[in-house]
């Protein structure tokens, strides 16, 4: 069998891993020209994701890349803290750098898989018995199947399931990742015992953290729509600018910093409207199938949804259609949180009071707890079951 992977992030080098264990031929193409580096922390939580990352032998590389558990200090103008986000919660049981994460699975797939940067799908002509594919650069080539692990933005989706706007629900907040350093102003931003300390200051619809060195300058806003050009960064700045214009705190200088990063991402907070991930001999996998943009859970769902299409695959026998209905049963289910969830007004209140009843969360034990032991809920699937691949890691 031979699969093309459209993405190389997470969900991509992750069903490469598992494919190639099942005798698959695989190719991955991703239209950047590198495994992109840096970027915001993402977090694996509960049994579910430790077990899959586990049988995929990568627990141990990625524990030893994690990064330093971080508190966020919810402040007022005048930086008297107002309660306090525990790195338990922000990080889950294992936090690491999107990019860290990205470059350990491409390590572990890249020897197996035959990975393709700079290139992208522009075409899909399906027929009984495969999938012609057009690239922007290479030859045509055809496939048994095409997986769309692509992101939000997917092209696959697109090809296969039609426009993005049918798809892909904005949620009317945006935000905005930037590599950058601000020096410290006498806030302490590291402890003794390794974690490290950011600090979230909000003002109604708005919210921005800022952390230490290693850690990327973070914004959170309301904007009622998205005028800028997804694929220009000076635009994308200008649009950070003009909505975080007039904050108080250390704001101005942070928009600043951002702006003059080289490394800069921007996109709305949104997610998915589907409920069934496949069509004909295509499927999509992680964010271009069950986005839920800052919800805390799109990473572990894109490791796990690997992990069940590429056991179901095995278990039909090569009956993608047996496999593919069998992956939207299991996957329908788990990926409910992000058809439901909506991180923007959580991180950015739209009011004062709002804001406040936002931190009473994090000042009661009680409060904290349940949301803490809801959180891992979502995240874990008691009956996933235990595949058997061909080829043991």
């Amino acid at each position: 069998m031979k699969v093309l992977v459209s993405g190389a992030s997470i969900a991509g080098p992750a069903l490469a891993m598992w494919l190639v264990r099942n005798g698959v031929d695989v190719t991955v193409v991703e239209k950047a020209p590198d495994i992109r580096p840096g970027g915001q922390a993402v977090d694996f939580k509960g049994p579910t994701h430790r077990t899959v990352l586990e049988r995929m032998g990568v627990w141990g590389d990625l524990v030893a890349a994690q990064t330093a558990r971080s508190d966020v200090r919810l402040i007022d103008a005048r930086e008297r803290v107002k309660a306090v986000m525990p790195g338990e919660f922000l990080g889950g049981d294992l936090e690491i750098r999107r990019g860290d994460l990205a470059r350990i699975l491409h390590q572990h797939a890249a020897p197996h898989a035959d990975f393709v940067f700079g290139d992208e799908i522009v075409g899909l002509t399906e027929t009984a018995d495969g999938v012609t594919v057009a690239f922007a650069h290479r030859p045509t080539e055809r496939f048994d199947l095409v997986v769309g692990a692509d992101g939000i933005h997917s092209a696959v989706r697109a090809l296969a399931f039609g426009p993005e706007e049918a798809h892909l629900e904005q949620l009317g907040h945006y935000y905005a990742v930037a590599d950058a350093e601000v020096p410290s102003n006498g806030e302490v931003r590291d402890l003794a015992d390794g974690r490290a300390i950011q600090y979230g200051y909000n003002e109604p619809g708005r919210y921005a953290v800022l952390g230490d060195t290693k850690a990327p300058l973070f914004f959170v806003f309301r904007a009622d729509q998205a005028a800028y050009d997804r694929r220009d960064p000076d635009s994308q700045k200008e649009f950070l600018a003009q909505h975080m214009a007039g904050m108080g705190w250390r704001v101005p200088e942070m928009v600043r910093a951002a702006v003059d990063a080289p490394e800069f991402y921007l996109d709305a907070i949104a997610r998915t409207r589907m409920t069934s991930f496949t069509r004909g001999r295509v499927a999509l996998l992680g964010d271009a199938g069950y986005a839920n943009t800052l919800g805390g859970f799109g990473t572990g769902l894109a490791v796990v949804g690997a992990y069940v299409l590429a056991g179901e695959l095995e278990a039909a026998r090569g009956d993608h259609a047996a496999a593919f209905a069998a992956y939207d049963r299991r996957m329908g289910p788990l990926s409910k949180v992000a058809r439901r969830a909506n991180a923007g007004p959580f991180l950015a209140p739209p009011s004062a009071l709002r804001i406040r009843m936002r931190d009473l969360i994090f000042a009661s034990g009680p409060l904290f707890r349940g949301m803490m032991r809801l959180t891992e809920a979502f995240a874990t699937d008691p009956g996933l079951p235990d595949y058997r691949f061909r080829v043991s890691a």
